[in-house]
């Protein structure tokens, strides 16, 4: 991986992160979306999709949007905060380093961004249901989110650990593999290997992250998630993801039939959207992944590097499928005026929401550099673990 050094590029992302604060602390605690129904005004917060599946005895959906767009998003904040500032200040916070290094495995699951798509979907469906208005808690929402890209943006994390260790090749202590120089797949530390017996998980000594020759059990462990998506698929898509209660009619909706609804109010660009990041990516990604698993079991030798390119498109499509769940707790927590308007989250939202996270951790399980090893090289050689 190529890195690119900004000027001022540390305190600039530090600043932003800091301005992104106080308004994700005012999107917490403002009315995000108000909702005018004939029985009466509604009205969401942030948390209110959670809290909204949790009622509806849905916890591990609940749990699961909690953490995508609270827990982690805050975890992410507090950390970058913590670290950033000293740092551009040429100081270094005790612990600093494995504390970033922990808080860069959860960055991708702070799903804003995937959130803010589903707030625009849900702010369509309902439009024709009744008057619906963005209240200040989705412009102070919209604002931090906006920070957050731009300090991501300006942020390289090779300037992070350069601040914690200059780029050297150090000596990695022992390793059961015959010398060399490795990569600690964290902090991109050239780590070199005298060829001597010894203990089997030695550690990065900059980022403190454990440092194999290759991840053990990659190809097990992915292809486990892998299979596990593939048996929830279909339920995901045959079972409801929502049952909808207006005027006393009742209708269920699966994943392509919201996307048929918004293709009928005329909405093309909202339900192309829905449908690629619902239903395309997730067969694209589990054929892609199913297509990298074998090409390295079968010692496949054509175009690694094409490979290597398709890994990490599909570690970047993955997060935006969570589009659609976010969409049903959002509607949830909004129209529960009784009998005349209603919207009930359904099991499929449950399965798709599994099939989504499962999908991601096989592709994270993954290790690329399997792709570029020789015919008959994987994980499963214990003396190269």
């Amino acid at each position: 991986m190529l890195l690119r050094s900004r000027e001022q590029g540390l305190k600039n992302a530090y600043l932003l992160t800091l301005g992104a604060a106080p308004l994700f602390l005012i999107a917490n605690i403002s009315p995000f979306l108000v909702l005018e129904l004939p029985g009466g005004a509604q009205s969401s917060r942030l948390l209110s999709a959670s809290w909204a599946l949790l009622e509806y005895e849905m916890p591990v959906v609940g749990l699961l949007i909690l953490f995508l767009t609270f827990l982690a998003p805050v975890t992410v904040l507090s950390v970058d905060l913590l670290v950033l500032g000293p740092l551009s200040h040429g100081r270094r916070l005790p612990g600093a380093a494995p504390l970033f290094r922990w808080v860069e495995h959860i960055r991708p699951w702070a799903m804003l961004d995937v959130y803010l798509l589903g707030i625009l979907v849900a702010y369509v469906k309902l439009r024709d249901m009744a008057s619906i208005a963005f209240g200040p808690g989705f412009f102070a929402f919209l604002g931090s989110l906006l920070l957050l890209v731009a300090a991501d943006a300006v942020l390289e994390p090779g300037q992070v650990w350069e601040r914690f260790g200059r780029q050297t090749r150090a000596v990695l202590g022992t390793l059961r593999v015959c010398g060399g120089t490795l990569g600690c797949r964290v902090c991109r530390q050239l780590l070199r290997v005298p060829p001597v017996r010894g203990p089997r998980n030695p550690r990065c000594p900059r980022c403190g992250a454990p440092v194999h020759r290759r991840t053990p059990d990659s190809l097990s462990r992915s292809w486990a998630y892998l299979l596990a998506a593939v048996a929830l698929y279909v339920p995901a898509n045959i079972l409801p993801v929502m049952t909808v209660t207006y005027l006393g009619r009742v209708q269920s909706n699966t994943i392509l039939s919201g996307v048929q609804e918004l293709a009928r109010t005329g909405m093309w660009p909202l339900a192309l959207l829905v449908f690629f990041a619902s239903f395309v990516v997730p067969i694209m990604k589990m054929i892609g992944l199913a297509y990298l698993l074998l090409s390295v079991q079968r010692g496949w030798h054509g175009a690694p590097a094409a490979r290597t390119r398709l890994h990490r498109l599909i570690g970047y499509l993955g997060r935006w499928s969570m589009i659609d769940v976010f969409v049903v707790g959002l509607l949830a927590a909004l129209v529960t005026a009784g009998n005349l308007a209603t919207i009930v989250p359904g099991l499929g939202a449950a399965a798709f929401a599994l099939v989504v996270v499962l999908t991601m951790l096989a592709s994270d399980s993954f290790d690329s550099r399997l792709i570029w090893d020789a015919p008959g090289e994987t994980d499963a050689r214990p003396a190269q673990a």
